[in-house]
């Protein structure tokens, strides 16, 4: 089951300004995507213990009135397939509107959990008002001001207590999950296809857990694992902006799905905007990574080094994220592909790999001490022991005297000196401090 909340409801009722105060401002990377029109579709947000990814379904609807309808109710219907609970927002200034009953009636009909939210009421008359929206027959309804905060905390319990618990309590013996993600037209139905295209009398179709989500066995060559198939699902016959807006949210929805994500990048355009918010929503559900150049073959006037050149460029583009596969690919010519899956692989293996408390304690305790925390208001900071948290990736737990004087930046000396002496290549590590 994915964690993806996704805010729905008409224009203008404050569906940008309840995504931000969820998301909050630290989405550095993952809550600013290119386009006038598309600001801020994604993010997470952790509630009750719980992580989750919100989409913004606002902003993507076209200026034109003879589509406006139109454009709404087949948002309302993307997010209905893709959500594990839908936030449905209205607006207490307006009343209920001819629109407000349209998505209402998509939304009733649904099987997903819908919690309705009234917004702008900030005083007592608008929260007599707000009773209005009772008729609207959803038995979850909270009055709220997305611009206060007031209301937005029974919201989200109402949200998180619909959906799945975290990693750590999901079964451990499942097959590797490896979804290809990316922009519209970089190769991805092309490499799934190459891979699952020929024998297909060893793959089998599973259903997935939405009528058009499908997971592909895959039993070839000594590897096994689960593809989630992203691309090329079904066709849109819709305007441009939802056919973007449904590759978005299938993207999301098959990174919360996956523990791997080959993340596809076209040769001739490199690594643009929304490549980079796909990148930072994987870094921040802590799946593991590779980036597949695709089209390598249409790069003309190829030398010996343009390929370590390209590299570094995809480096500086993502970084801090240096610690990432990068491969180049035709899939057209059928290239390298079989080197995606092997990569693919590795890091998962890295991602999956235990380390022993004493084995860290042995590599990482003397260096830390020869390069201890920097004293923060008088205080000596002394890091004690370190130990790996039992999560699907890497985290780990260093125990000090003060946790709460740690800097960022030592939090980042301290991932490279794991990094150096383990190989986590393709997968984020989490790093906490506790009180010893």
């Amino acid at each position: 089951m994915s964690k993806i909340v996704a805010i729905v409801g008409r224009p203008n009722v404050g569906k940008s300004t309840l995504y931000n105060r969820l998301v909050g401002e630290r989405q550095a990377i993952i809550d600013n995507v290119s386009g006038v029109t598309r600001d801020r579709i994604y993010g997470t947000c952790e509630w009750n213990g719980k992580s989750f990814t919100v989409v913004d379904t606002g902003g993507f609807v076209k200026n034109s009135d003879d589509l406006f309808e139109a454009a709404i109710r087949v948002q309302v219907e993307i997010a209905i397939e893709e959500a594990a609970v839908i936030i449905f927002l209205t607006d207490v200034t307006t009343g209920i509107t001819d629109l407000d009953e349209e998505v209402a009636n998509f939304l009733r009909r649904a099987d997903k959990p819908v919690v309705l939210g009234v917004n702008k009421v900030d005083n007592s008359t608008r929260e007599i008002s707000a009773n209005e929206f009772w008729s609207l027959g959803f038995d979850e309804t909270f009055f709220l001001s997305s611009i206060t905060g007031s209301g937005t905390g029974e919201l989200l319990d109402a949200v998180a207590e619909k959906l799945p618990e975290n990693e750590e309590e999901e079964d451990e013996d499942e097959l590797p999950r490896l979804a290809i993600i990316g922009q519209p037209n970089v190769g991805k139905s092309s490499l799934t296809n190459a891979l699952l295209g020929e024998d297909r009398n060893i793959v089998t179709d599973i259903a997935g857990t939405t009528r058009d989500s499908i997971h592909s066995y895959y039993n070839k060559f000594g590897k096994e694992f689960m593809l989630i198939d992203t691309a090329g699902i079904r066709k849109k016959s819709k305007v441009h902006e939802d056919l973007e807006f449904y590759s978005v949210m299938r993207a999301v929805r098959a990174i919360e799905e996956s523990d791997i994500c080959i993340l596809m990048i076209d040769a001739q355009t490199g690594v643009e905007s929304q490549d980079m918010n796909l990148l930072g929503l994987v870094h921040k559900r802590r799946k593991g990574l590779v980036i597949v150049v695709n089209k390598w073959d249409l790069i003309k006037d190829k030398e010996t080094n343009t390929a370590k050149e390209f590299t570094e460029k995809i480096k500086r583009k993502i970084a801090p994220f240096k610690d990432i596969p990068i491969l180049f690919v035709s899939v057209l010519e059928k290239q390298r592909i079989f080197q995606v899956i092997e990569a693919a692989l590795k890091v998962y293996e890295n991602r999956q790999q235990k380390i022993r408390t004493s084995e860290l304690n042995n590599l990482l305790l003397e260096q830390i001490e020869r390069n201890p925390p920097p004293a923060n208001r008088g205080r000596i900071i002394k890091i004690k022991y370190v130990t790996q948290l039992p999560l699907k990736h890497p985290a780990f737990a260093f125990f000090c005297n003060h946790p709460k004087h740690i800097k960022a930046n030592y939090k980042g000396f301290l991932e490279n000196l794991l990094r150096k002496h383990f190989d986590f290549t393709g997968t984020p590590i989490s790093i906490v401090f506790k009180e010893k």
